[in-house]
């Protein structure tokens, strides 16, 4: 086993490693033994220098991110491995030759074990983001076991690293084809198509992790009408044709984003007067609404990304949701979203309880959302569940 450098921790602070949390902080660090640089591997010690874990150090809060408990070689096998028990779970839950859905997260970093790296795919072409150093300089080594282990139904491979490695990082990333090249870029998800632009568009070109939301918020359509905020592709909006809605409205701020919602809708529901899209800003759309929708989607982007945002983020989303429920019309429904992963389920909820007293309106919970089954969450990671949702009804 090649010898590696060590990190020792302070006294106390090997405790959240022994419950297998994937992180180090770096006020947690006694000491570091050994030429240490951004992206190598690294064996994290106790304060009496007993072996805890390895994985890839990183500059910033978060220090290490761990990927293996055990005391084992980190080579091609290992890395290959990771992959097929990613493989595998999407295998168990039916998402691997589906013929209904072609579009899903293949492995979602630390839910999957492999901290700073994701990969979506879509009919046949895998879309790659590394989201630390240490999992872009093995570029090379997950493209490989990505080939071995998806073989024919693998056509190319998007690298899209460009926008996610950490701004301090001393690599510089170019988006690019690392195997195959463009291939059609139209996926299915639960029979409906979509376009996907995983070279231009936001993450990975759509998002996957709405997926099961989207089929829920189908069957609640019928006989509505209905109005999608942030709509980007305009997942919801289709979904919500497909559910039998008597007019559906897409909204965003991005002119890009609504074209490509036309396409979308076009694509599943040729000359259907029911869809009309705008390209204006949500808090002033939402502003002049007043009874017209009796079914809105408000899943926004996220309003934070670091701690130190999180309140003024929860104003944020506190001002959106009172202005949703102030408007809608009596007998409505509300798909409530955030993606911020540092904004806990608690503060979510409380944050629509505040916006709901805000508008005076009643307001009942219907059914709690979270993200679906290829995005899974280590139950000692549970930073990992980054997707809350609320269904609720306003009376």
């Amino acid at each position: 086993m090649a010898k590696l450098p060590k990190l020792v921790l302070k006294p106390g602070k090997e405790q959240s490693l022994s419950r297998f949390h994937p992180w180090v902080f770096s006020g947690a660090i006694k000491k570091i033994k050994g030429d240490l640089v951004e992206g190598d591997l690294v064996e994290v010690l106790d304060h009496n220098e007993n072996f805890l874990a390895i994985g890839h150090s990183i500059i910033g809060s978060i220090s290490v991110r761990i990927l293996t408990f055990n005391q084992e070689e980190i080579n091609y096998d290992f890395w290959k491995n990771k992959i097929q028990n990613a493989f595998d779970l999407r295998m168990s839950v039916g998402l691997i030759d589906n013929p209904d859905t072609n579009a899903f997260r293949l492995v979602h970093a630390e839910g999957d074990y492999l901290p700073g790296l994701i990969i979506d795919f879509y009919n046949g072409t895998a879309v790659v983001q590394m989201h630390t150093v240490g999992m872009y300089r093995i570029e090379e080594t997950i493209l490989q076991a990505l080939k071995e282990v998806m073989g024919d139904r693998l056509k190319s491979v998007f690298s899209k690293s460009e926008g996610t490695l950490p701004y301090k990082a001393h690599v510089t990333a170019v988006n690019r084809y690392v195997f195959g090249t463009k291939t059609e870029k139209i996926a299915l998800e639960n029979g409906l198509k979509f376009h996907v632009d995983w070279e231009k568009g936001q993450k990975t070109g759509f998002f996957v992790d709405q997926r099961n939301n989207r089929a829920l918020l189908e069957k609640y359509s019928k006989g509505r009408e209905v109005l999608n905020m942030f709509c980007y592709t305009g997942g919801f909006s289709f979904y919500a044709m497909r559910g039998g809605a008597k007019l559906v409205h897409s909204v965003d701020s991005s002119e890009r984003a609504i074209y490509i919602t036309n396409n979308n809708v076009e694509l599943n529901f040729p000359d259907d007067k029911r869809h009309q899209a705008y390209a204006e800003d949500a808090f002033k759309f939402l502003g002049g609404i007043k009874d017209k929708y009796d079914l809105i989607i408000l899943d926004p982007p996220a309003f934070a990304k670091h701690q130190n945002v999180v309140k003024n983020a929860i104003q944020g989303y506190r001002r959106l949701n009172a202005k949703a429920i102030e408007q809608i019309r009596s007998g409505g429904i509300i798909f409530t979203f955030s993606c911020s992963q540092v904004i806990s389920k608690e503060q979510f909820r409380t944050m629509v309880f505040s916006a709901a007293a805000k508008a005076n309106r009643k307001v009942r919970i219907l059914q709690q959302l979270t993200q679906p089954a290829d995005h899974p969450v280590d139950i000692y990671h549970p930073e990992g569940e980054y997707l809350k949702g609320l269904v609720i009804y306003v009376e």
